[in-house]
């Protein structure tokens, strides 16, 4: 089936809008794409009429041009008929927000909509879903504007079962400067699944980086991700759930997915090129570092770091992960010494992780991280920066940056997410290094770049 047209519409329905309750789905998508987004938006509804100046028309047949996208918000024993009337109309393809199908019992509903798909070659994203956040086109989420934070276009591609777990993460990772190509949530799954979606995503230009958090597969389908994947030439991240007894009577009743033997999966992913995330953490970190980093060989760490404690803590990290410290020869340490600050020189410790201390300055890190770029026994510099310290600039992350495109190697940064400190972790993020709010989501990058080279 070709998904292009409900990735990228240029014109779009919304069926089952209400003429009386502002605050209905179906309103809140209609409202939010006619405003906001690129692609035409009709609105739908049986009774006719006008809403806020605007046709609401009685069927999507009745709308004057064919439209590539059909988003269906009414009750679950409608949908049938409104898809017939879609494929009637030449609708590209639809998704159906509304509930009430296989997770609460109603598998003869949904069997029939998996039917006039099929007979239709009629692509459908749902039941039982949020559906999409493909910008500047069409964004299906039914939640007011005013809830969510501004998310940022980019290159990472989402894929969810769950649409609660989809909007918490891509606000997670708008929060760490991460952009976002397309997000959807597939709900029940009926017709298209996670596989169709990888599959449309790793040919997608827009996109880099797969993430993609998964309850379980239908029968057959974990054997054709596994495939699709051998092929791979992007990263791809995976998060599963149901790994416990109580995780998947969670799942079988919250889309009516089977779980799966856990075990079983997590051992066949380590077969493929597959990274799976232990949590929530490691998902987004592994998801941005990608988004920055191509390199895939990466074993040696050297670690940089304004503050002893901070080095430690990474130091374990490291260790704990199976990441090799790369040990800093007495040459060199020696060479390296004199060509920092004088106020530096006498008190830091040059071993790894390389202490500078809190009286280093932008200097003083630009050219440490030069120094071991430079050396072969270094394969990705751990950078850990107090923005709170009275020599560092918020020039610092140009520069850093602009030593890691030349060296070709990972940098990747540590600084406390505040928006206190947003400049300076803008001078990183908008020149392609990643930034961790935390030492042990710095780590987590890490470990990504060496599981993803191995």
């Amino acid at each position: 089936m070709n998904l292009k047209k409900i990735f990228d519409p240029r014109s779009v329905a919304v069926v089952g809008v209400s003429l009386s309750n502002p605050f209905n789905p179906a309103n809140i998508i209609y409202h939010k794409n006619n405003l906001r987004y690129k692609a035409r938006t009709y609105c739908v509804n049986p009774a006719g009429g006008t809403l806020y100046g605007e046709t609401v028309y009685r069927s999507v047949t009745e709308i004057p041009e064919k439209v590539d996208l059909a988003v269906l918000s009414v009750r679950a024993e409608l949908v049938p008929a409104v898809m017939e009337e879609c494929v009637r109309a030449g609708a590209g393809g639809a998704i159906i927000i509304s509930g009430g199908f296989a997770e609460s019992g109603r598998g003869d509903l949904q069997r029939r909509i998996q039917e006039i798909a099929k007979a239709n070659n009629f692509p459908v994203i749902g039941p039982n879903c949020l559906g999409i956040f493909s910008p500047p086109g069409v964004d299906t989420f039914f939640l007011p504007h005013e809830r969510l934070i501004a998310l940022r276009e980019g290159s990472v591609a989402l894929v969810s079962q769950s649409g609660g777990i989809l909007v918490d993460q891509t606000i997670k990772l708008t929060q760490e400067g991460v952009g976002l190509s397309r997000a959807v949530s597939i709900g029940n799954k009926a017709v298209l699944d996670e596989v169709d979606m990888l599959d449309f995503f790793l040919k997608d230009r827009r996109t880099n980086v797969v993430g993609l958090y998964i309850e379980g597969f239908s029968e057959g389908r974990g054997r054709d991700f596994i495939t699709l994947m051998k092929s791979a030439k992007k990263p791809v991240v995976v998060l599963k759930s149901g790994k416990t007894p109580g995780g998947s009577r969670a799942v079988s009743s919250h889309t009516a997915s089977i779980a799966g033997d856990y075990k079983v999966f997590s051992e066949v992913l380590q077969t493929s090129s597959v990274i799976e995330a232990r949590n929530e953490m490691e998902f987004v970190s592994y998801c941005e570092v990608f988004s920055c980093c191509s390199r895939k060989h990466v074993k040696n760490v050297c670690i940089i770091t304004a503050s002893g404690g901070h080095g430690a803590i990474a130091a374990d990290g490291c260790f704990h992960g199976g990441l090799s410290i790369a040990e800093v020869p007495e040459e060199d340490a020696a060479a390296l010494r004199p060509m920092l600050s004088k106020s530096v020189q006498g008190i830091c410790s040059l071993e790894n992780p390389v202490d500078l201390t809190g009286s280093a300055g932008d200097i003083d890190f630009q050219t440490s991280v030069k120094f071991f770029l430079e050396k072969d026994y270094v394969d990705c510099i751990l950078l850990l920066l107090l923005p709170y310290l009275p020599g560092i600039t918020s020039d610092v992350g140009a520069r850093v940056a602009q030593l890691a495109r030349e060296s070709g190697k990972p940098v990747i940064t540590y600084m406390p997410h505040i928006d206190k400190y947003g400049i300076f972790i803008d001078g990183f993020e908008s020149n392609g290094v990643p930034v961790a709010h935390s030492v042990e989501g710095a780590v987590y990058m890490a470990l990504g770049l060496a599981r993803r080279g191995r």
